[in-house]
């Protein structure tokens, strides 16, 4: 956290809750965190902004903070200069996109540290990400680029100027794309391109660097539902097969690493985040639904095992993330030798579960060993699971005396969100009750904790400080996990929750003059300018998500003004998802959607009984990604007012009834179990 052993004196961001902001509070740098006084002297002293965006578990912003940020050096121009301002990404998206667009716009690329130059006003002129002290090879170093910037600023400061102007002019007309009607071929030319670009050898798409996105697999997994195209069940299963065997799966204590560096999944960026393990649990969750092979869900337990065990806190909150670094070298917590192996299991067994994990004398990383089953013939499933849960069990007790990476224990509501949704997902499926107490339980932190008192939802929580009003993706993210919810337990609270939220979403988000939803808020600080953003990066984005929520809600509720909504959504950013359909895969699973006959059932019950559970199972059982689910019973009466039309379901003779729905006119009511196993899976 803070280095208190470093230097005496704190900077201003001793007072912040952020731990990124943390990390930095005793550089000598003289740190401002994001804030008026920050800009007003530079305004007063006349002199540029020098803005540094991160996260407190990247390793490239610890790699900046060693060579420059805690260099006395570098500081003493800095503080002489410049004023100097923290941001932490994860608490001000807000900025982050702002900025990270400027540097995608000058430099082609992007990424953290996110470094950038910029007028007392904000207007930015200058950006670019990691930079070493010094010039190396073809990378300028940080102190050249300070002195030449220090330079033009008291020389010739209308160049400059004239810059930052043009770069804020192309950003605001980047942001006003035109709406467009979707073409015809869309998600065939979506599914063509992922076909085109995946790797058949190691699953993924693309070479290296690897990164998981798992909403490329939802898509896949709904296009091979919709067309019955094998091809894209088995990328869906070639790529989730090829994570967990490779390096970026923790084998020893679960969870998956942020990416990988290289083509085979092997040596991980060994960072962990939240919303990776999130929306990868979702995958194998759905990928085990849709095929039933129980290695898909033996990965997504095992995933909400690490986040239940490390990553949730007393009161039911998530935390955002741990890093790749301990005692700063990357990845030194997770890598072993082969005689730290055999010394902990035995000659024996240490040879057995080093022939299964690649460890050798050479090691395959550094000169040592990430476990990983690449070379493995076996799947962990096939394995002696008695041998490999004792092996696991010594070397994870083991692991465990080690000094641990640093965790960011502050709690996300965009991410919290979303392993909600992945918690719900995986009660409703795998039958298990621990899963849905988790995502009830962070509801109720998210309820007590991050609410204003005027009823404003908020971004972050940290050390009993709530703060920052939420952005589209907490709201988005939330309400997506509130509708698993539902559709999980069926309380009416989590429906209402999300419809009451989803109106605030409009309210503070909607454009209405061109649709779609502002990355933040009317009533936020407003920035240089206020983007949007349907691109689906590391997360999906906040208006996709949105998109589909809408859709859901209307189904659900019957409030169809919603489902206008959600076209309107996706045609105000038509020219984009045109252009590139497959970054854009989760507003393609919206299109599906809506392509797709409408599917609700509606189960009537008077009291619980076993032809009610068996029913609810076999709703739970298959994958049916456009089957809307509700149950209606004297229980939960209270869904009359969320959605008046229920009250119109009655059951038959006392007896649990089902109606299933299609093309919005249902069928002859069911109340036997068998028959209605037989009518599901004709209407699937």
């Amino acid at each position: 956290m803070a280095k208190e052993n470093m230097h005496e004196k704190a900077n201003r961001l001793v007072n912040e809750k952020s731990p990124y902001l943390l990390q930095h509070a005793y550089n000598p740098v003289n740190w401002y965190p994001w804030s008026e006084e920050a800009f007003e002297r530079a305004k007063e002293d006349d002199k540029p902004i020098f803005l540094s965006i991160g996260y407190s578990t990247c390793h490239w912003c610890h790699v900046m903070e060693r060579e420059s940020f805690e260099d006395e050096e570098v500081a003493e121009v800095l503080n002489k200069y410049y004023v100097c301002i923290k941001v932490d990404r994860e608490e001000r998206p807000d900025i982050d996109h702002i900025y990270m667009s400027v540097c995608q716009a000058l430099t082609g690329s992007g990424g953290w540290p996110l470094t950038v130059l910029m007028t007392p006003d904000k207007i930015p002129f200058y950006a670019g990400t990691y930079f070493p002290k010094y010039n190396r090879m073809s990378m300028p170093g940080l102190l050249s680029i300070l002195e030449n910037v220090r330079k033009v600023w008291a020389n010739n400061r209308e160049e400059l100027l004239h810059s930052s102007n043009q770069i804020l002019s192309a950003i605001n007309q980047s942001e006003n794309k035109l709406n467009e009607e979707f073409k015809t071929n869309l998600i065939e030319k979506a599914f063509l391109q992922l076909k085109s670009n995946f790797d058949s050898v190691y699953g993924g798409f693309g070479n290296a660097p690897k990164f998981p996105t798992p909403h490329n697999l939802y898509f896949l997994l709904r296009y091979w539902y919709k067309t019955k195209e094998k091809s894209a069940l088995n990328m869906v299963e070639k790529t989730l097969d090829s994570m967990y065997r490779g390096g970026i799966y923790d084998h020893i204590g679960y969870g998956f690493s942020r990416y990988s560096t290289d083509r085979k999944w092997m040596v991980p960026h060994f960072e962990k985040m939240l919303y990776d393990n999130a929306l990868l649990s979702i995958a194998y969750l759905e990928t085990y639904q849709a095929t039933k092979n129980k290695k898909y869900a033996k990965a997504a337990r095992e995933i909400f095992q690490y986040v239940l065990r490390d990553m949730t806190s007393q009161e039911g909150g998530f935390y955002s993330a741990e890093d790749a670094d301990s005692e700063g070298v990357e990845g030194k917590f997770y890598v072993w030798t082969l005689d730290e192996i055999k010394n902990a299991l035995g000659e024996e067994d240490g040879n057995k579960f080093c022939e299964y994990f690649n460890i050798t004398s050479e090691g395959n990383f550094e000169g040592k060993n990430i476990p990983n089953l690449i070379k493995s013939t076996s799947t962990i499933i096939d394995m002696d699971t008695d041998f490999f849960d004792r092996s696991r069990e010594k070397l994870f007790n083991i692991r465990n005396k080690r000094i641990h990476p640093f965790k960011d224990n502050k709690i996300l509501t965009s991410w919290n969100g979303l392993m909600i949704a992945a918690m719900a997902i995986g009660g409703r499926i795998l039958g298990d009750n621990e899963y849905i107490d988790a995502a009830e339980k962070a509801v109720n932190f998210i309820y007590n904790r991050l609410f204003r008192k005027d009823g404003r939802l908020l971004a972050r929580y940290r050390d009993g400080e709530a703060a920052f009003p939420a952005y589209v993706d907490d709201y988005a993210f939330l309400i997506w996990g509130l509708i698993e919810l539902y559709e999980t337990t069926f309380k009416p609270e989590y429906l209402e929750k999300a419809i009451n939220l989803n109106k605030d979403l409009i309210k503070y988000f909607w454009d209405s003059e061109n649709a779609g939803l502002f990355v933040y808020g009317y009533d936020s600080e407003q920035l240089i300018t206020r983007p949007k953003e349907i691109y689906d990066g590391a997360t999906p984005s906040g208006n996709s998500v949105s998109a589909l929520n809408f859709l859901r809600l209307a189904r659900l509720t019957g409030m169809y003004e919603l489902e206008d909504k959600a076209q309107q959504l996706l045609k105000a950013f038509g020219s984009s998802i045109n252009s590139y359909p497959e970054v854009h895969s989760f507003s393609l699973m919206t299109l599906l959607f809506m392509k797709s006959e409408s599917r609700e059932i509606v189960i009537v019950a008077d009291t619980k009984n076993n032809e009610l559970q068996e029913m609810i199972y076999i709703i739970n059982n298959e994958f049916r990604p456009f089957t809307l689910s509700m149950l209606y019973s004297k229980e939960n009466k209270n869904i009359e007012k969320i959605a008046p039309f229920i009250a119109d379901y009655k059951s038959v003779n006392g007896k649990t009834t089902a109606y299933i729905c299609k093309k919005f006119a249902c069928q002859a009511p069911i109340t036997d179990s068998k028959l209605f196993k037989q009518i599901v899976q004709d209407y699937s």
